[in-house]
């Protein structure tokens, strides 16, 4: 079964000034079926936020810490929920 999620997760390391919100979002768009958004926070993290179905957020929270991102990821946190809605698209923030 492959029902619709909530992936929300926060991304520590070298993640800010490198286009890390920008490669999240086309990885994002590229996966298909997502939408949420990436947002950096006051504490030099970046929390990215994914509703979608199981299989694709997996997929993206398996790129966030695949190594293949701009900067440097040194750790992932993450929850998973039920979805909120709301989102149209995969923002930038």
């Amino acid at each position: 079964m492959n029902e619709d999620v909530r992936l929300t997760a926060w991304v520590r390391g070298r993640v800010q000034g490198v286009g890390f919100r920008w490669f999240t979002r086309a990885n994002a768009l590229e996966i298909g079926g997502l939408v949420g958004f990436a947002l950096n926070l006051d504490d030099g993290r970046v929390q990215v936020v994914a509703e979608g179905p199981s299989e694709n957020c997996h997929r993206l929270l398996e790129w966030l810490r695949s190594g293949d991102t701009p900067g440097r990821v040194d750790g992932v946190t993450e929850i998973w929920a039920t979805p909120r809605g709301g989102y149209d698209s995969f923002a930038i923030r």
